[in-house]
């Protein structure tokens, strides 16, 4: 008697393996989102650090803080405000001013300091506002 023995799968084993495909690619996925958001904050640290240095230069050089970040760009401290990797504008940067020193006439005291200006949460569970 012979028996019909076709190389074909069955329905479990192809049950299997799409499960354990869906299963891997759903792994694949969170890893990707999670070294997409790494990356953003990390940019973002970059940018937050490179331009609080420009502002301390331009405070050293000219004895004042610089009245907007644009003064940065104008006074060539920087190339240009970078953009907030995470609303992606170089215009949602939040400031925060110098106190005014005793003494002084200037009528503002200047960008002492620079926050990004998303509301988001960073994956260890910090604002990104907040972020020193």
């Amino acid at each position: 008697m012979r028996r019909n023995t076709d190389g074909g799968w069955t329905l479990i084993e192809l049950l299997i393996v799409i499960s354990l495909i869906m299963i891997l690619s759903s792994l694949a996925m969170t890893q990707y989102a999670n070294s997409v958001t790494r990356a953003k904050e990390a940019a973002l640290k970059s940018d937050l650090f490179l331009m609080r240095d420009a502002i301390d230069q331009y405070y050293a050089d000219k004895g004042k803080y610089p009245d907007t970040l644009q003064n940065l760009v104008t006074d060539s401290y920087l190339r240009a405000v970078p953009k907030d990797p995470f609303t992606n504008s170089a215009d949602t940067w939040q400031t925060v001013q110098a106190e005014p020193q005793p003494g002084s006439n200037a009528s503002e005291p200047g960008v002492y300091d620079v926050k990004s200006g998303s509301d988001g949460t960073a994956i260890d569970g910090s604002h990104f506002a907040d972020w020193h």
